[in-house]
């Protein structure tokens, strides 16, 4: 994906204008690409950017939404997660979970519930539900506590790495004619009469706007549905409440074993998951009302007090603050209703048509992004009379899922998906991009190159955060490579020493904030 050449194509007419670049807005544009349409999408910051990549890296039916009573959410995301798996091998996996059960009476009900969840996913489960033994669930996670355990409930469900996955949807939209451009950002609709007719789009990076004509426009921009809603229309109501969620990521050994711990209760009545991810383990999430859309919300000192509190229950040797690595926060676009709290809200996605035409997609998760985005663009086809076209994503492999070489990196279950053959052949151009970037992370300075040349990051926080993961594995160790990824991108990219050290201080800035919760 070359950044100038897809921003060169915004002049063309579209009959799809997607507004969005995370897991929704990247998969109505594979959808309405995949059907033919020509597709444009445009996104404010870079892809991902906000709440898709900061989810619990589950691709999961939804085991709490079970327990809510929301049967036909979970029964749709246990299809997809299917579909997931089969689309993207390379980032999306099978991974047992493991209740541990501390009081005997309640090892049938769990098993029974978990029962339930098998047989809503049908007779393509990613396993199934049984009980296990207390030493077998010693041996498999050794880090659990063993005073009163009496055994674990064991169930499936999918892990991913969600700002890879992002990635690829960018990658499969172009690969199918798209235009897909970040840092671009729509700062007022085009009109023809009274309905919308495209939008004026401002180059973030470079400066100047182009009027992006299409016949349909979807806006799929997540947490800020309702801010582009109201640039439409000044009185629209809204239709999100926000929640955020925290998450605290560990080294492996605080836990031990590949498998993922669900907590089924906290004092609040939510479920804590603890998850084997990129040789760490992510322990999350945390669900309180947030007040106003953020990018880059920060993580608080409560969350992950609340998140030490119910973990360490289940730890032979409790840990303390420092032992953390990384801590991240995320924002959750639910449709407003009448619960009593944001965990209780909806997770079911929902669609809006405004009078101009616009149609507003928002709700939902990772997991459903694909049912989603075919509802999206389902009804963009009504809305602006276009020639139907059936949806044909259920079976459209992704962009790297075909022919890709095992992941040399984290552990042998989370795929990375980067292309390992375009890495081998720019350290065979030059050795000195096969140097660790840091000895605490698991890439290599070709990793950075590739990342500005062929996935358009345009930030050192691009890469250091959604190209590789670093730091939502280890602040630290992120803010110590930020030097040497602003270098390896200013020569990639052609930018001044200025912009070096101004890149350096921006990352600094997001990383001292996400590290402050955990010192």
């Amino acid at each position: 994906m070359n950044r100038s050449a897809q921003l060169a194509r915004l002049d063309e007419r579209f009959d799809v204008l997607v507004l969005g670049g995370g897991a929704t807005g990247l998969g109505t544009a594979v959808d309405a690409a995949a059907r033919g349409y020509r597709t444009a999408l445009v996104e404010a910051a870079d892809f991902a950017n906000a709440t898709s990549s900061r989810s619990t890296k589950l691709v999961h039916g939804g085991v709490r939404y079970l327990q809510n009573g929301d049967v036909h959410l979970v029964r749709e995301a246990l299809h997809e997660r299917i579909v997931m798996r089969k689309n993207a091998p390379h980032l999306v996996r099978a991974l047992p979970f493991l209740c541990p059960i501390y009081n005997i009476f309640e090892g049938p009900y769990y098993l029974a519930g978990l029962k339930a969840y098998d047989v809503l996913a049908g007779s393509k489960n990613f396993g199934h539900s049984r009980w296990v033994g207390r030493c077998e669930t010693l041996r498999r996670m050794p880090g659990l506590r063993k005073r009163g355990l009496y055994g674990s409930v064991q169930y499936w469900d999918g892990q991913f790495d969600d700002s890879r996955l992002a990635v690829a949807l960018a990658r499969t939209a172009t690969d199918l004619g798209a235009v897909v451009v970040n840092y671009a950002r729509a700062v007022r609709f085009l009109c023809d009469g009274e309905r919308v007719s495209g939008a004026v789009v401002r180059d973030e990076e470079g400066g100047g706007e182009h009027e992006v004509r299409a016949r349909a426009v979807v806006n799929a921009t997540g947490i800020f549905v309702d801010a582009l809603r109201q640039l439409d229309d000044p009185h629209a109501r809204k239709l999100l409440a926000l929640s955020r969620g925290t998450h605290v990521v560990f080294a492996q050994a605080v836990f031990g074993g590949h498998d993922a711990l669900l907590v089924p209760r906290t004092d609040d009545g939510r479920v804590l998951f603890a998850i084997p991810w990129h040789d760490h383990v992510v322990v999350g999430t945390t669900d309180v009302p947030a007040e106003s859309a953020e990018l880059d919300p920060a993580p608080s000192r409560d969350e992950v007090d609340y998140i030490l509190h119910h973990f360490n229950r289940y730890l032979e040797h409790p840990i303390q603050r420092g032992a953390a690595l990384a801590a991240y926060a995320g924002l959750r676009p639910l449709v407003s209703g009448d619960a009593a709290s944001t965990a209780k809200l909806s997770r079911e996605h929902f669609i809006d048509i405004a009078k101009s035409g616009i149609v507003t997609i928002t709700g939902g998760k990772w997991t459903t992004y694909r049912k989603m985005a075919e509802d999206a663009v389902d009804t963009a086809i009504e809305a602006a009379s276009l020639s139907p076209a059936p949806s044909v994503t259920a079976d459209l492999a992704l962009h790297g899922s075909t022919g890709a070489a095992p992941p040399r990196r984290g552990d042998a279950y989370a795929g990375y998906g980067t292309d390992e053959t375009a890495l081998r052949s720019l350290e065979a151009e030059d050795a000195s991009l096969a140097t660790p970037l840091h000895p605490r992370l698991p890439y290599t300075r070709a990793e950075v190159v590739f990342a500005a040349r062929e996935e358009m990051a345009r930030t050192v926080d691009d890469v250091l955060s959604r190209r590789t993961r670093a730091l939502f594995v280890d602040v630290d160790a992120a803010r110590e490579a930020a030097g040497v990824v602003a270098g390896l991108m200013a020569r990639e990219l052609g930018r001044p020493p200025e912009w070096e050290s101004a890149q350096v201080a921006a990352f600094e800035a997001i990383a001292g904030r996400d590290a402050a919760p955990i010192r």
